[in-house]
């Protein structure tokens, strides 16, 4: 996994990097992130995968214990036979960014998607990430269970407001963020981090 995760952060091209970019995931963000994309020789496993953005899931040391991927192509990803995202058959559910659990003190951010979670962390928030309610399992309510605050960033639609419920269902002290100008990502490239502290401020009141 640590030779997949180093050859395809070797091979981030200037083009993956400019959708990072739109983002708001520099270069910095992409490399403390490895951040990467299926190169000419993918991984055995990964070949499907050729071309997509690598999302390695990293432990607190910084090693690789998953990789998820993501299509690039603005095309109808149903159509053409995957999802937006994919991971390797058989991986197990994974939350994403688990090294955040082991430097916050009594307040977590839960995002809905991986980039999402970076951008969080960009803010100066201590953040994980788990893609989707499906894949919100009873082990991370134990990892998150020992903090006073969960803050839950659910995409503003059916399937975060499914996420969202479902981890406020399973965890009391979590809360539902009210995002208005799309997910975490929209409300950045709309207003900047200072957008997110707003919303944070609002939400305390």
């Amino acid at each position: 996994m640590e030779e997949a995760t180093a050859g395809y952060q070797a091979a981030l091209t200037p083009g993956v990097a400019r959708y990072l970019l739109d983002r708001g995931i520099g270069r910095d963000e992409a490399t403390t992130y490895r951040l990467g994309v299926v190169a000419d020789h993918p991984f055995p496993g990964h070949e499907r995968y050729k071309g997509w953005l690598a999302i390695p899931y990293l432990d607190r040391s910084g090693g690789p214990l998953a990789i998820r991927f993501r299509c690039l192509e603005e095309h109808d990803h149903r159509a053409f036979g995957h999802g937006k995202y994919a991971t390797v058959k058989d991986e197990p559910p994974r939350m994403y960014g688990v090294d955040s659990i082991h430097r916050a003190v009594d307040t977590i951010e839960v995002a809905e998607g991986e980039l999402d979670r970076i951008i969080l962390e960009k803010a100066g928030l201590h953040a994980v990430a788990v893609p989707g309610a499906s894949i919100w399992q009873g082990r991370h309510r134990r990892m998150l269970a020992g903090f006073n605050r969960v803050r839950v960033w659910g995409d503003p639609d059916d399937a975060g407001a499914e996420f969202t419920t479902r981890i406020c269902r399973a965890l009391r002290q979590a809360k539902g963020m009210r995002l208005r100008h799309g997910d975490v990502t929209d409300t950045y490239k709309q207003g900047g981090l200072a957008a997110l502290h707003d919303l944070i401020e609002g939400d305390s009141q």
